[in-house]
């Protein structure tokens, strides 16, 4: 038995990828999680809502990183330049979950509600940084669009980062939101 908080949700965020891995979400059941992270399937319930959330319980912390990034900015950055900065300042969250970021994005693409459960926490990740862009003084409609295109620049970098682990991350996401600006 774990006897920390923080270890039971690492050994069930484990065991879930496994068994989704194994036999796949759906023929996978909570009580199945919890045996093989050796807890009880109250346990499982403590940590996370839905077998669903497994794998996105970090998006919190995530989101709250990228706000502070955002407002601690320096003022004269344009927005821009202060979302790749906030990407850059989190990425030791993202280096952290990078084992199983591999087997967590196959899991996701072979399941709708998996996919659809990281659109929607993308999309809200987008309104929380468009929320500390208007805290800024950017007005509502920018601050959105700057945002999705701040994701969408990093998640390019990300990709490219999987593919070729040896690549500084931090240089990928520099030359990702290059890239952005090139296209003006």
């Amino acid at each position: 038995m774990p006897r920390s908080g923080e270890e039971a949700r690492r050994r069930l965020q484990e065991a879930a990828l496994e068994l989704y891995l194994d036999r796949g979400y759906d023929a996978t059941t909570t009580a199945q999680i919890a045996e093989r992270a050796g807890v009880t399937e109250r346990t499982f319930f403590r940590h996370f809502a839905d077998k669903r959330e497994v794998f996105f319980e970090g998006e919190a912390g995530l989101r709250e990183a990228l706000v502070t990034a955002i407002a601690e900015a320096p003022a004269d950055l344009p927005p821009l330049a202060v979302l790749r900065e906030a990407f850059s300042a989190v990425l030791p969250i993202i280096e952290g979950n990078r084992p199983l970021l591999g087997p967590r994005i196959k899991v996701i693409a072979a399941t709708p509600q998996l996919r659809e459960r990281e659109l929607a926490k993308v999309e809200a990740l987008n309104h929380a940084m468009a929320d500390a862009l208007r805290e800024r003084g950017l007005s509502e409609s920018l601050a959105l669009l700057a945002a999705k295109v701040g994701m969408a620049a990093f998640e390019r970098a990300a990709r490219e980062w999987r593919a070729d682990p040896s690549r500084d991350p931090h240089a990928l996401i520099a030359q990702s939101f290059a890239e952005v600006h090139s296209l003006g």
